[in-house]
């Protein structure tokens, strides 16, 4: 099927106007499809257009009464002609669920056989569980009918409704982009609120019912703590209704946006422990989804070059509104240690993009966007401007963007003019520097007799400007800020002769950032002692970056990370650096079994002297079971003897069974005793990773990846993730050349955004083998292969290159 084009989308969104959809979804079948029947009411300028709707079989289709031949559908688009001045198109379909997170997703929960659905309609799914015009600028009106299983219950965009048994309706909406349609429909536990005016709920799995209760209040206070401060920011308080948030099994992402009902992955509900730095960050996924009430559903992009006015302006709020507004914080040292560490790596990669690009990419290839550049680079980009222009005027155009485009549709020209209007000035440039370019420009410190020199090195002809604070630090840790406006190659600041010198210490630009060779031969004495988590976060951003340039020893990093590890405070710190360690430095950079130790050790020892019960003593937990070698220990830990205040709870002994299996210390039998322990959804889930890991599991991990259509999501990434380990190198082997030649065939199977994710998690990161970029190339280059397996490989073609050079350059 081929996707929506910009022009094509363009020709429709002028030929369209439409009135309303009326949705009627029939879900009382036993097998594994549904009938939909969608009514849409429509002006027409021209007398011909399209619908789109990808079936199993097509029922119908009937236009202002007249029957139409169902065999002139064609690629998921039913072609429409003789259009008059208003119409009504009615078209009926049989459609398969899914189970790849796309489209009407079913599935059934292990622990008690129940069957739950939802409708995840982003880019080009929703066509999969109703027909319509699909794309974003061709908003309407929706109703919907449901007709389910008496045991169920509905939700969906509008308030819902119960009629009959087994019968729903739900309340017509404002007028929405198909692409947050959404219809939830299962035996969801239920758990309502009030709030301002605004009804408020959560649904879960009936098997998650004690777990979303004991943290409904949690998740119920941080809504009413955003909403207080979103109405405060902007002048038009949330226009759509009932705000509910639906846990949902098998979901693709970590949330979507959909007005009204916002759904999340379950994952996000805790069966057992969860660190600060964890329930940190499902409050700012609640917070960003809020914030696409307005940003997104409210004013919605033209294109998808664009969707980054929806993606990076609420990944800004989100840091920020759970900063100002909410019970957590550490929200800006998240964003350093996670989001902008993943931003720096994509802007660095082959596939780098412009934070707001041009406009030429179908439908399909615009989903590969959705990554570290639309997310966190165009939030550090908006967190600037933001600083630049100051909130008078910031808000005040923002919310003149929103009041002009209500209801309706805006692109990046038309946001630039508002804040233009607001008193913004030069924006149009600020456009061109940070906008509509890709890379990121280099600040390096010199040291001079009368303080520093801030150098700035761009890749192109930008010359962006910066704003920014340069951090001296002193032995003891003490410091000392200067601010600095970056407009030239070069800026002479006033600084003593400090023993550690950062650019950007309050991470407020966007930039590499490389730190003097007296700064680094201090850091191990001055890092523990620099008492700000967000200038640890830049100065380990800037360790791991000059790592993957080949700049640093990773052993001088390891030896870092060994020194500052009993200091460090904050579990997002530990929780990233340990990951990194993990998937890049040991057994990509460094030889796993020598560089492994070390990083052990560190753990071991810090575990046994962090306050026991804490969030840090339980990140630093998970950390040490990932890497250690001692089975005797772990074995233990499963049969009581864990360290006091851990917690061995489901989720950390499923940990310790899969680290147990990588040890050779445990089987197949000792997997299907734990899955006997966990027979929930998440039970099985770890079970297939674990299997993953077997060295006599891998063919059948292999073959349930790259064949099996009806995998779940979750259990395909799981099955993924436990396949690749440094330790299993001889034993995986053979596949990493399998990978180029099988993994094209999974977008025959599956759709949307878990293509690439099975791509990513799939490909042979610990093969450090120049061999591999060969046939790396030659799937780059075949435009037959999906783009976003072609993005991925692209991507894992740049890590091996830069692990290549690493161990060229240091041995």
């Amino acid at each position: 099927m081929r996707a929506l084009t910009v022009e094509e989308a363009r020709q429709r969104a002028a030929d369209l106007d439409l009135r309303s959809y009326e949705v009627a979804f029939d879900l009382t079948g036993s097998g594994d499809t549904f009938v939909t029947t969608s009514r849409i009411r429509f002006g027409a300028t021209s007398s011909t257009s399209w619908v789109d709707v990808k079936p199993e079989r097509l029922i119908s289709v009937v236009l202002n009464g007249q029957a139409l031949e169902v065999g002139a559908l064609d690629g998921g688009r039913f072609p429409l002609s003789g259009l008059t001045a208003e119409n009504e198109l009615v078209v009926t379909a049989e459609l398969k669920y899914s189970a790849d997170g796309e489209g009407m997703v079913r599935s059934v929960d292990p622990a008690d056989g129940r069957v739950y659905t939802y409708g995840m309609s982003s880019l080009e799914s929703a066509p999969r569980y109703f027909p319509c015009f699909d794309q974003p600028d061709l908003k309407a009106p929706y109703t919907m009918t449901v007709k389910c299983p008496e045991d169920w219950v509905v939700l969906g965009n509008g308030a819902a409704t119960q009629t009959a048994p087994g019968e729903w309706m739900l309340a017509e909406t404002k007028p929405l982009s198909t692409y947050f349609v959404t219809l939830v429909a299962g035996p969801y536990h239920l758990i309502r609120s009030e709030y301002d005016g605004i009804p408020l709920g959560l649904a879960c799995r009936q098997s998650l019912q004690e777990h979303l209760e004991r943290d409904a209040e949690d998740l119920f206070r941080t809504t009413r703590e955003a909403f207080d401060e979103y109405h405060r920011m902007f002048r038009q308080r949330y226009p759509f209704g009932e705000y509910w948030q639906a846990f949902v099994p098998d979901f693709n992402l970590g949330a979507m946006e959909n007005p009204g009902c916002v759904t999340f992955t379950d994952t996000l509900v805790y069966r057992g422990q969860a660190t600060e730095a964890e329930r940190s960050t499902r409050a700012r996924i609640v917070v960003h989804e809020m914030a696409h009430m307005w940003f997104g559903d409210l004013v919605t992009m033209r294109w998808w070059n664009d969707m980054w006015l929806n993606e990076s302006f609420a990944e800004y709020m989100a840091h920020r509104v759970s900063e100002d507004a909410t019970s957590y914080g550490g929200n800006w040292t998240d964003f350093a240690f996670v989001r902008k560490w993943w931003g720096l790596q994509t802007d660095q990669s082959s596939s780098t993009h412009p934070v707001a690009p041009d406009s030429l990419k179908d439908a399909r290839q615009s989903l590969d966007d959705f990554d570290g550049i639309s997310y966190a680079k165009g939030a550090a980009v908006l967190k600037q401007l933001a600083k630049y222009l100051g909130d008078d005027v910031f808000l005040k155009g923002v919310n003149a963007h929103l009041e002009a485009h209500e209801y309706g549709n805006a692109d990046l020209q038309e946001f630039i003019e508002k804040l233009t209007e607001a008193g913004a000035r030069d924006l149009d440039a600020w456009s061109d520097q940070w906008l509509r370019t890709s890379g990121l420009d280099t600040l390096s410190v010199e040291r001079t007799s009368s303080g520093i020199v801030v150098h700035r090195k761009s890749p192109d002809e930008s010359r962006r400007l910066h704003k920014l604070s340069v951090g001296g630090y002193a032995e003891d840790g003490s410091a000392t800020l200067t601010d600095v406006v970056l407009t030239e190659d070069s800026a002479e600041v006033a600084m003593g002769n400090e023993a550690v010198v950062v650019p950007d210490a309050n991470d407020d630009t966007w930039a590499k950032i490389r730190l003097d060779a007296a700064s680094l031969a201090n850091l191990t004495e001055v890092l523990p002692r620099i008492a700000d988590s967000t200038t640890r976060a830049v100065v380990w951003n800037s360790v791991r970056d000059s790592v993957a340039d080949a700049e640093l020893d990773p052993r001088r990093a390891l030896e870092l990370f060994v020194a500052a590890l009993p200091h460090e405070d904050s579990d997002i710190a530990v929780g990233s650096l340990a990951q990194w360690l993990e998937g890049r430095v040991l057994g990509r950079y460094l030889d796993y079994d020598q560089a492994r130790g070390p990083v052990a050790d560190a753990l071991g020892s810090k575990l046994a002297s962090t306050e026991p019960g804490s969030s840090l003593q339980l990140i630093t937990a998970r950390t040490f079971v990932a890497t250690t070698n001692d089975a005797a220990l772990l074995t233990a830990w499963l049969t009581g003897d864990a360290p006091e205040g851990l917690e061995i709870d489901a989720d950390l002994r499923w940990s310790i069974v899969f680290r147990l299996v990588l040890l050779g210390a445990f089987g197949a039998s000792e997997i299907d005793a734990e899955l006997a322990r966990d027979k929930s959804t998440e039970g099985v889930t770890q079970a297939a990773r674990c299997r993953a890991a077997l060295p006599d599991g891998k063919e059948a991990a292999w073959t349930r990846i790259m064949t099996d259509p009806a995998i779940g999501v979750q259990e395909l990434l799981a099955t993924a993730e436990g396949f690749w380990h440094p330790s299993q190198n001889a034993i995986t082997a053979p596949y990493a050349r399998r990978f180029f030649t099988d993994i094209p065939r999974t977008a025959e199977i599956r759709a949307g955004m878990v293509v690439g994710l099975t791509a990513t998690r799939m490909a042979p990161k610990y093969a450090i083998d120049e061999e591999l970029i060969a046939p790396a190339e030659a799937l780059i280059a075949d435009e037959s292969v999906v783009s976003g397996i072609r993005r991925q490989t692209a991507n894992f073609l740049d890590d091996l290159r830069r692990a290549i050079a690493v161990r060229r350059t240091f041995g």
